[in-house]
């Protein structure tokens, strides 16, 4: 992955965007990283036809460092093109917003102002008793090239 560059990347969404704009987590206890990746697969947009979720954020451990990101940033950050807009970064600060409201992870640089997150309701969250009733649809796999 080319995450240290610091050149703005120009995207085909509305937004500008560049590695260092992505969001920072610290884990609060060791373990916590898979549960964070876990919760993950059952937070994103729901198909309006069928019982499936597209997960929309991921959790990248880089370098002794860990990010919450939405899948498009994770296309630009391997060189593909993506269509990342203003709405995708809202729903991932809300995201990251949820998972540190649960003790699951602290946010870096502290809480992205609300007026930078998405409205709940516009996310899904399956509860873990639920899964098994869902199809759960990564659109990006970490360590896949």
């Amino acid at each position: 992955m080319v995450w240290v560059k610091k050149e703005r990347i120009k995207v085909m969404g509305n937004v500008d965007w560049s590695p260092n704009d992505m969001l920072e987590i610290a884990l609060n206890e060791p373990d916590d990283f898979l549960k964070v990746k876990e919760t993950l697969t059952r937070i994103g947009i729901s198909s309006k036809n069928a019982r499936k979720l597209f997960q929309s954020c991921h959790i990248l451990h880089k370098q002794g460092r860990y990010f919450i990101c939405h899948f498009k940033e994770l296309f630009l950050l391997d060189g593909k093109t993506a269509n990342l807009s203003q709405e995708d970064v809202y729903r991932r600060n809300t995201i990251a917003t949820l998972l540190a409201d649960w003790g699951l992870c602290t946010l870096v640089k502290g809480y992205p102002p609300i007026e930078e997150r998405a409205q709940l309701r516009t996310i899904k969250i399956i509860s873990h008793k639920a899964k098994s009733e869902w199809e759960l649809v990564a659109k990006y796999k970490i360590g896949n090239s």
